[in-house]
């Protein structure tokens, strides 16, 4: 047993995605036993055995979070991390990259059509990563999955990044670009009155800011799908203090993403701006939210949801309890992950369908 998890070790920590798959496909005893044998620190026992013996490897490699003091070398690292993941991308029938001839300035996007030859809704998203790192090729698994699997377009957004960006100018390209589909909607054969706006983490947070800025506009978003957003810059709940060590999203990323996004660029941390749990929240469009249950950003997201509701929202929260913050970028190397988003996806498609 102890020469199995030595082997398992060595491969897994070359960052290959082939060995973090041979760990997924272990028995729950093997994983377990190399996180004892790790030494890992953190005692999370409901966490997904898979999960807690990835983050064991990390913590043992000395890698910890996804923002830096280095915002170019995290970049680099997020995107070459999420490449080494992949074994071979979801085929999807149609896939287009653009550039959106946007007001506030030409910015790219990646388009996804699981049936070219049909009218479909759209899915407009914006991707997760603090709003400091990430990119459309970050998320791309992401969004082919829930193409296919919500039976959706879907647009994904390369906004610009902060601390380069601040809020104002980032809100503002990522509002453009869903007046733009708006407006060019007969030409993407979109079903009528059918767009939405979706996003992880950073990008749940701006789908639902957008969501609370444009609704008394003929853009709106008819619905939002949130994946573990981050709705509440200002606020420490207790999730934020039960995870901030040792798991993929850490105290210190959120200390960093908040001086990078708000205190830089003078926001305040309640400013509905980055702060939507805080904003006129009355009358929003159809809300399915998802959150990881060992996630720092667990409870602000759950807050949210019952807030929504409260104000007479449309919503349905569903909880992943074994889950981390990110894992539905981990769908190339955990089978959990990939049942996971299919299933909200398809969850997702059925609720906007009956809020319509």
């Amino acid at each position: 047993m102890q020469n199995a998890i030595q082997r398992i070790n060595q491969r897994v920590l070359s960052k290959q995605g082939s060995a973090a798959r041979m760990l997924d496909r272990m028995p729950r005893v093997v994983q377990t036993s190399i996180v004892k044998a790790l030494k890992y620190p953190f005692a999370y026992p409901e966490l997904d055995s898979f999960s807690q013996a990835l983050m064991a490897i990390q913590h043992k490699q000395g890698i910890s979070g996804i923002v830096g003091e280095d915002v170019i070398a995290s970049r680099q690292l997020f995107e070459s991390s999420a490449q080494l993941l992949i074994q071979r991308a979801t085929a999807v029938a149609q896939v287009k990259d653009l550039k959106l001839p946007l007001r506030s300035g030409e910015i790219d996007a990646r388009h996804y059509h699981p049936a070219p030859n049909k009218k479909l809704p759209m899915l407009v998203f914006y991707h997760g990563g603090g709003f400091v790192v990430g990119s459309r090729n970050s998320h791309d698994e992401v969004c082919r999955l829930i193409a296919i699997h919500s039976k959706v377009q879907v647009l994904s957004i390369e906004y610009p990044l902060a601390p380069e960006v601040g809020p104002v100018a980032l809100i503002k390209s990522c509002e453009d670009a869903l007046a733009w589909v708006y407006q060019n909607r007969n030409q993407f054969k979109i079903l009528k009155n059918r767009i939405a706006v979706a996003g992880d983490s950073a990008g749940g947070n701006i789908a639902t800011v957008i969501a609370q800025r444009t609704k008394n506009t003929a853009y709106a978003p008819q619905a939002q799908f949130l994946i573990y957003p981050t709705v509440d810059f200002k606020s420490r709940h207790p999730s934020f203090y039960m995870y901030k060590d040792g798991l993929i999203l850490t105290g210190q990323d959120v200390d960093l993403v908040t001086e990078y996004y708000a205190l830089r660029h003078g926001i305040e941390l309640d400013d509905p701006l980055i702060s939507p749990t805080y904003g006129d929240i009355k009358k929003l469009a159809a809300t399915f939210i998802a959150t990881a249950g060992h996630d720092i950003l667990h409870d602000e997201g759950k807050i949210y949801a019952y807030k929504l509701k409260q104000h007479g929202v449309h919503v349905h929260y569903r909880e992943y309890a074994d889950q981390i913050h990110g894992f539905i970028n981990l769908t190339p190397i955990s089978r959990k992950a990939k049942k996971y988003l299919i299933e909200m996806s398809k969850d997702f498609r059925r609720f906007w369908d009956k809020s319509c």
